[in-house]
């Protein structure tokens, strides 16, 4: 018998154990929605609160629970961890199948956390390769292909022209495509490198392409939760970075972003925005995650604070002269909702009228909150280009008891307006449409 591992055990039940004595506040969270949410006071703790629901899966037939006037039915199953979806011009949808490197043991802390984290389905064996679907059409099969494979860890897809950019764990890749390809044989090449290991602690790096093709944005999250690998190791992340399509060159965009996720062009103000996962281990209602506005040259408060000049004290040295100019960020999703998924509505018909303006947002859910927060999809309503209103609880039931049948991460809206859901836990990707729609 392994001692070790049975001490390891051990250890980790006894910190969930411990540490789930710290509630969060349901009346808190519900305040904690849009422009000014509630904030109450951080805390210290020697272990930071933790709940983690246990990673099921969906039995047959079983599907997630979706609001009035809509249904939910099963694009693809089968999958291996599919974190991202991603529809191309002719109809085909692209799924990106994937799970993070191995990240090493640095301290104490990894060691305990490893295991926690596993055990809400975050280890499962992602495929690191692309998968196409071609949905049945005009009498013709629907078809599932392995489009491109032997990827490192992929996230972002982004198609400009005939060139398709696939951002990697560590680097931007270019591949050839041409409409109706079903699997790419050719070798990328390289644009650039991302920031990469041998820690990557936010391994994902969501990708978008400008209007006008000429630039691709990359969102690379931090190396650490609030800086505790050291700063050496946070160069270059906890930003959006431009990158050049032409030369390769790469700028900072926009900083101070713990994780910024699934950055998209809103439709009427033609603005970027982005969901960002907020720091942890201050509380279960601090600090709330959000979704935001991006501004060129805009600094959003990690590590020194958050929400503006909220100074967070573990960082050391201080930077007064970044909080002064800390931007506020525009709506909050309450606390530990984990968003990584951000698709506009597209104003399609096929929505029911109050989900036809607004951004549905994929929330993976909390590891570190009791009770736990998000797993669902929401729905922000716009107005004018900005939230204007509560968030809508769009597709729930990922959750049954103490189990996670499912967790959706990214989002997507098909060409039909359908929306899209790849759900890692689940190994499927869901597609949600009016209830009358075909």
């Amino acid at each position: 018998m392994n001692t070790p591992l049975l001490k390891l055990g051990a250890l980790a039940a006894a910190a969930l154990a411990l540490a789930a004595c710290d509630h969060g506040d349901p009346a808190r969270q519900a305040a904690q929605y849009g422009a000014a949410p509630m904030l109450p006071a951080a805390k210290n703790y020697l272990l930071p609160p933790m709940k983690v629901i246990e990673a099921g899966s969906w039995k047959q037939g079983e599907a997630p629970s979706a609001a009035a006037g809509l249904k939910v039915t099963a694009l693809a199953t089968g999958l291996m961890h599919p974190r991202f979806v991603y529809p191309l011009p002719n109809g085909d949808v692209l799924i990106v199948e994937s799970n993070g490197p191995k990240a090493p043991v640095f301290r104490p802390k990894d060691i305990i956390m490893g295991p926690i984290k596993a055990y809400g389905g975050s280890a499962a064996k992602g495929a690191n390769r692309i998968t196409l679907v071609r949905p049945a059409s005009n009498g013709a099969p629907e078809q599932h292909t392995v489009f491109l494979d032997g990827l490192t860890s992929p996230f972002g897809v982004a198609l400009v022209g005939n060139d398709l950019y696939v951002a990697n764990a560590d680097s931007l890749m270019r591949y050839p495509y041409n409409p109706g390809d079903t699997k790419i044989t050719a070798a990328g090449t390289k644009l650039v490198d991302l920031p990469g290991g041998p820690i990557n602690h936010h391994w994902t790096k969501s990708l978008l392409a400008s209007a006008d093709g000429s630039k691709l944005y990359v969102g690379v999250g931090s190396n650490s939760n609030i800086t505790e690998n050291g700063m050496a190791a946070e160069k270059d992340r906890a930003n959006i970075l431009e990158v050049d399509r032409a030369s390769g060159a790469v700028r900072t965009f926009a900083s101070g972003l713990r994780n910024p996720n699934s950055m998209q062009w809103e439709p009427q103000s033609k603005a970027m925005w982005v969901v960002v996962n907020e720091r942890d281990e201050i509380g279960p209602d601090l600090v709330p995650d959000y979704l935001t506005s991006v501004k060129d040259g805009g600094f959003y408060g990690w590590p020194y604070s958050y929400y503006g000049a909220h100074i967070d004290p573990r960082v050391m040295p201080q930077r007064p002269d970044l909080v002064a100019k800390a931007i506020v960020p525009d709506y909050a999703l309450g606390s530990h909702v984990a968003p990584l998924g951000l698709v506009f509505s597209n104003g399609a018909g096929t929505m029911p009228a109050n989900l036809r303006e607004g951004a549905f947002v994929g929330e993976h859910g909390s590891w570190d909150r009791s009770p736990v927060s998000g797993y669902k999809v929401v729905f922000v309503p716009f107005r004018g280009g900005k939230p204007a209103g509560q968030p809508i609880d769009v597709v729930t039931g990922f959750i049954a008891g103490e189990h996670a049948k499912g967790r959706p991460v990214g989002l997507a809206m098909d060409s039909s307006g359908a929306l899209l859901i790849a759900d890692d836990v689940g190994n499927t990707v869901w597609r949600v449409s009016a209830a009358a729609a075909p």
